[in-house]
């Protein structure tokens, strides 16, 4: 008898609290900053900057991008090849010939320096060389559409903002992809209340994403720059967190028109994209397991529940279905019959966060030929 109470217990929970974050999803929606769809030109200098390592097979797309940009008169790209051993700047140098807007700066062998890791470094050493007003980041699986950098910066002034995070749309292929990728925009759409996160000067309430990141260069560099977060591997959420404890404020857009991205192709690189940061997200290992049990709690013991014919149960698992087709809708994901499956999708996140830290501890996480750990 008390276990049957126990279980309708946290059947019942975990439905309410579904539908309570599916309400709050659809607020957060209305309150989601969108960039214009035609903005004005931009009235300073830009600096696009763009980290490469081992980008030989994707970088074009990306590049001829960033060179087609509108509405941005005084635009700089610098380019940082970082020890690729794959040919990427041979790329880059066939995709700019001799476009006076862009410089290609080219990493030593020897990789960062002690306390550093690769993606900070890189991009400390372009925000170094930069002119700009505004830094524009960019990842190399990103292909900008032509307003993306106008808009971006446009919107960053417009709200007044130190640093903005404008989504982009993430492209999916595989099974594996379309059970992970869709969870990037749900999570912070889905727990992150928009309005106070981006008024609240608290590190906690931040949500980034370094695939395309704008930031006025001065706030930058009152809150430290990358030299702040020189040891973080989610280095874009962290540099939020400095800004704001630089007393500025920043947060996170829709960049569904602005850009697109193909962050992993397929299981096993996703999985090793997962693995050597999901131990950061979360900061400790009990914190992990508390975030993955809350998540299990209100998105898969309700459809359990409801295999058994609990109503309520049925009830939690359609709340946290709707938030998921909700939040898909908006970024232009795949709809149906993906959001189905969202308890599928916890279940995994919860598995590559236990592979993440198992390589956490045993010191073997590598990205690109690098340790995961600073030096």
């Amino acid at each position: 008898m008390v276990g049957t109470r126990l279980t309708r217990g946290l059947v019942r929970a975990g439905s309410l609290g579904a539908l309570a974050l599916t309400a709050h999803t659809a607020w957060n929606l209305t309150r989601l900053r969108v960039p214009a769809a035609d903005p004005p030109e931009a009235a300073e200098p830009v600096s696009v900057l763009l980290p490469l390592r081992d980008e030989a097979h994707r970088v074009e797309p990306c590049l001829r991008a960033v060179l087609a940009q509108e509405h941005v008169p005084r635009l700089e790209v610098l380019v940082l090849d970082d020890g690729s051993t794959d040919g990427t700047a041979d790329v880059v140098r066939g995709v700019v010939g001799s476009d006076p807007r862009v410089r290609l700066l080219v990493g030593g062998p020897d990789g960062p320096p002690a306390g550093w890791l690769g993606k900070p470094w890189a991009c400390h050493r372009l925000a170094e060389a930069a002119s700009g007003g505004a830094l524009v980041y960019v990842d190399a699986d990103v292909v900008l559409a032509p307003q993306a950098v106008a808009a971006s910066v446009a919107l960053l002034r417009a709200a007044r903002l130190a640093l903005l995070s404008p989504y982009p749309r993430q492209e999916v292929g595989t099974l594996a992809e379309r059970l992970v990728q869709p969870l990037l925009q749900w999570s912070w759409l889905t727990t992150l209340p928009l309005g106070p996160a981006e008024r609240s000067p608290r590190p906690s309430l931040a949500a980034a994403n370094g695939q395309l990141l704008v930031v006025d260069a001065a706030a930058y560099r009152r809150a430290g720059g990358h030299a702040a977060v020189r040891g973080e591997v989610l280095d874009d959420v962290a540099l939020l967190r400095a800004v704001k404890r630089a007393g500025a404020r920043g947060v996170v857009a829709d960049g569904t028109a602005l850009a697109s991205c193909r962050m992993y192709e397929g299981w096993a690189d996703l999985s090793a994209g997962y693995t050597k940061s999901l131990w950061s997200a979360f900061g400790s290992p009990p914190r992990a397991a508390a975030v993955i049990g809350a998540l299990v709690l209100l998105y898969v013991v309700p459809p359990v529940a409801a295999l058994t014919g609990s109503p309520v149960g049925a009830a939690g698992y359609a709340a946290g279905v709707v938030g998921r087709a909700l939040v898909a809708r908006r970024v232009r994901g795949r709809v149906w019959p993906d959001s189905l499956a969202h308890p599928a999708s916890v279940v995994l996140l919860g598995y590559l966060t236990a592979q993440s830290w198992r390589g956490r501890r045993r010191g073997t996480l590598r990205w690109k030929g690098r340790p995961v750990l600073a030096r």
